[in-house]
């Protein structure tokens, strides 16, 4: 694994961008927001995901110059077209007029239809903490889950992101409706490893650990079995209506054409009501119920959601991103 400073990362993927129709605002931006989710130690949703996206440019699922445009209004909530644009720009443009709703009004929403893959949802959460707001968003996905009582995927992985923020270290939940993502599988896969639990299913229908059987049957575990099953049913249902855009088994089963997804953007402002400190010390006592909560193994203690990327962070700045050398090898041939 190579190790390579962040700015020189962001630097070559903007310049990769530009060269396949980006500004050079928009170039610096998605680069930044790619190498920032490597950086978080999110690998298989950072820079290993670029090529991807490059594929997808060329194809015509993703317009590097469609920008979002307000297609109807209603107090704080907003519906947006993405016109096919980068699905991370959207995403990030989207938070951030939720975050200015929620500054004017308490609290604002924006659903938006016709967009792309947001790579790491948590980003948009991160984003939301980091103005002091709660974030909620969502997307849908191409169908990739089967729902519980099947075996074809229909449903899809459905991300969910809620973030608190917190002076001493934002809360953010980043969850897909299964046990283990696709990409986390694709991780332990890499790395030789079975899961530490059931994740889903292999081709003769049995519970299984092996990331690789789960893989080829296509049928990952939904969280909390039937539950994880119903929530992905209605987050789809949420985000396409409120949208207007197109449902789970309206969007191309194929990860190179999975375009023009929903996605919803809640921001909520803690200040709005008062008193902002009080706020704060809510949330400080319920991460110190963690800290304080004995753990099964003596060396782990309990974490809040987001605790380990704050770790990761600082070790990939000080040392550089760790990058698959295949997949910089591919990037810099473009």
């Amino acid at each position: 694994m190579n190790r390579i400073p962040f700015n020189e990362v962001r630097e070559t993927l903007a310049a990769v961008l530009v060269k396949f129709g980006f500004s050079q605002d928009r170039a610096q931006t998605c680069a930044r927001l790619f190498a920032e989710v490597t950086r978080d130690g999110v690998y298989t949703h950072g820079i290993n995901r670029f090529p991807r996206l490059v594929a997808t440019i060329r194809n015509g699922c993703v317009d590097p110059a469609g920008e979002p445009v307000t297609t109807a209004r209603c107090g704080a909530l907003e519906r947006w077209d993405g016109r096919k644009g980068p699905g991370n720009l959207n995403a990030l443009a989207a938070m951030d007029r939720a975050i200015a709703l929620a500054r004017e009004l308490g609290l604002g929403c924006v659903t938006m239809g016709n967009t792309n893959h947001w790579m790491r949802g948590g980003t948009y959460g991160w984003q939301a903490a980091e103005a002091g707001m709660i974030g909620i968003c969502w997307t849908n996905t191409m169908p990739n889950l089967p729902p519980w009582g099947g075996v074809e995927p229909v449903l899809g992985n459905n991300p969910l992101v809620i973030a608190v923020p917190r002076s001493r270290g934002h809360v953010v939940l980043d969850m897909a409706m299964s046990q283990y993502s696709y990409g986390a599988l694709e991780s332990y896969r890499k790395r030789g490893e079975m899961l530490p639990v059931d994740g889903g299913f292999d081709t003769e229908g049995n519970l299984t650990r092996d990331p690789a059987a789960i893989e080829r049957s296509w049928r990952p575990l939904p969280v909390g079995y039937w539950k994880g099953s119903g929530l992905s049913v209605v987050l789809d249902m949420v985000a396409a209506t409120m949208a207007m855009g197109r449902a789970t088994h309206q969007i191309a089963p194929d990860p190179l054409r999975e375009a023009g997804v929903s996605q919803i953007f809640f921001a909520l402002n803690p200040a709005g009501l008062g008193p902002e400190a009080q706020a704060e010390q809510i949330a400080d006592g319920v991460v110190a119920s963690l800290d304080n909560c004995r753990p099964a193994e003596p060396n782990r203690k309990v974490r809040y959601p987001g605790e380990q990327t704050l770790r990761i962070r600082e070790e990939n700045l000080r040392l550089g991103l760790p990058v698959e050398p295949a997949v910089w090898d591919e990037i810099m041939g473009m």
